[in-house]
């Protein structure tokens, strides 16, 4: 069995790279800077799948990209998550939120619709994303 992105992810989001451990994607959403980070390996569902030194590296990359997203204008905060009630494929969500966004202060799961990036937006963020890793 080898690594494959749960489809869902795959449809609601856009390829930044690979880090060591994890696939990063930018999620589809303008309303909200928010990457999620899927480490491949196959099979996880909880973070618990991972040996200790596997959990230390997604932690160590949802670091990298907390601090990859405090730099993007208007960042004023990070969310973090480990949710996987939808999409059981184990995946950490980092977001970028700042007051007053369209889910203040509540989480960002689960509020409104989500607003897809204008094609031309995407590929700007994207590139942004990827220098920011150094990937791709």
């Amino acid at each position: 069995m080898s690594f494959a992105l749960d489809l869902k992810l795959a449809a609601d989001s856009f390829v930044v790279g690979d880090l060591k451990l994890s696939h990063v994607v930018l999620m589809n959403d303008a309303r909200f800077p928010w990457v999620i980070l899927v480490p491949r390996r196959p099979g996880l569902v909880e973070l618990t799948d991972l040996d200790a030194d596997e959990r230390g590296r997604l932690t160590e990359e949802m670091t990298r990209a907390a601090e990859v997203l405090r730099d993007w204008p208007g960042v004023e905060k990070i969310n973090l998550g480990l949710l996987g009630n939808i999409v059981r494929q184990l995946h950490a969500h980092v977001v970028g939120r700042r007051e007053g966004d369209a889910a203040w202060p509540g989480p960002v799961w689960g509020s409104g619709v989500a607003q897809a990036y204008e094609p031309g937006e995407a590929q700007t963020r994207l590139a942004w994303l990827r220098n920011r890793f150094g990937v791709g």
